[in-house]
């Protein structure tokens, strides 16, 4: 049963009573070719398990089920287990979890699933309800140490934040923190029209290649990500207000500090790299 067909869909959700639910942000894609591409961008060794985020209707669960060793499914909306049983009657290595996935321990999730003996490698693949978008990118990145790599569907305006450079708009402290973890990739664009039910705005999938450690080094890592939120909340500052603010010392102590390292007092947040900012909290710090 192919889900990714609009009528089918449609059809399959009045036989069990289901609606899309706005709260858990459900906009169900029903476009075969752009599935087909998701699922290709996951594809990983076949060796390899999916931890699928939101599985729906079972659209994009069909396509994973026949690339991984195995596909861990997991969604909070109860109410969607007898209609993906159905669909997803054929294929006997996937796995259903309901629970809220910023609860859920993916790792441990994982080795109880399929009765395994340690973690293994795997791969994530998500359509991510776009109120949630940024706390499931941080769970994935920094609590999920054997995970290989992520291709997310988000809001396209997120994953131009994600992807931004020094200097343009959409450059901020989601930008850094994920430079931070991630090597990221856009891999493309999906219309609005290719889900049911239609939502407001365009998505985009993005490729997330976790770092086997942090981009940059600093001294002391609470204190740098402290120092980038307040970065980009005084982002209207320059960056000598900034870390004189911020590391509670005068402006002409910060100023020459700043200028051994290669940062000009009046440049505000939005112009720095990541390396810029190690830089300048391993300085402050000492």
């Amino acid at each position: 049963m192919q889900t990714s067909s609009p009528s089918v869909l449609r059809s399959l959700m009045q036989q069990y009573g289901i609606y899309p639910k706005k709260r858990w942000g459900q906009n169900f894609l029903v476009d075969g070719n752009i599935l087909g591409n998701i699922a290709s961008s996951c594809a990983a060794q076949p060796q390899l398990y999916t931890v699928e985020i939101g599985p729906g209707m079972g659209a994009l669960t069909q396509l994973l089920a026949g690339q991984s060793r195995g596909v861990l499914a997991i969604d909070i909306d109860k109410s969607l287990e007898a209609p993906l049983r159905q669909v997803l009657a054929p294929f006997s290595n996937v796995k259903l979890h309901f629970a809220d996935i910023l609860e859920v321990d993916l790792e441990n999730e994982l080795v109880r699933q399929f009765g395994l003996s340690e973690i293994p490698e795997y791969v994530v693949c998500a359509n991510i309800p776009y109120n949630i978008t940024t706390p499931i990118i941080f769970k994935l990145l920094e609590d999920c140490p054997h995970m290989k790599k992520a291709v997310l569907m988000m809001q396209k305006e997120v994953a131009q934040r994600i992807l931004a450079q020094p200097g343009d708009k959409d450059y901020g402290l989601l930008t850094l923190m994920i430079q931070y973890y991630a090597d990221t990739r856009w891999l493309m664009k999906v219309s609005r029209n290719c889900f049911y039910p239609r939502p407001d705005v365009d998505s985009a999938v993005v490729e997330f290649l976790p770092l086997d450690r942090p981009r940059v080094e600093v001294h002391n890592q609470e204190v740098f990500k402290d120092f980038l939120r307040i970065a980009f909340q005084m982002r209207r500052k320059t960056i000598l207000n900034s870390s004189s603010a911020f590391f509670q010392i005068s402006k002409s102590q910060a100023q020459p500090w700043l200028e051994q390292i290669g940062i000009k007092p009046n440049q505000r947040p939005e112009e720095l790299s990541l390396q810029d900012f190690a830089r300048l909290v391993n300085r402050f710090l000492g």
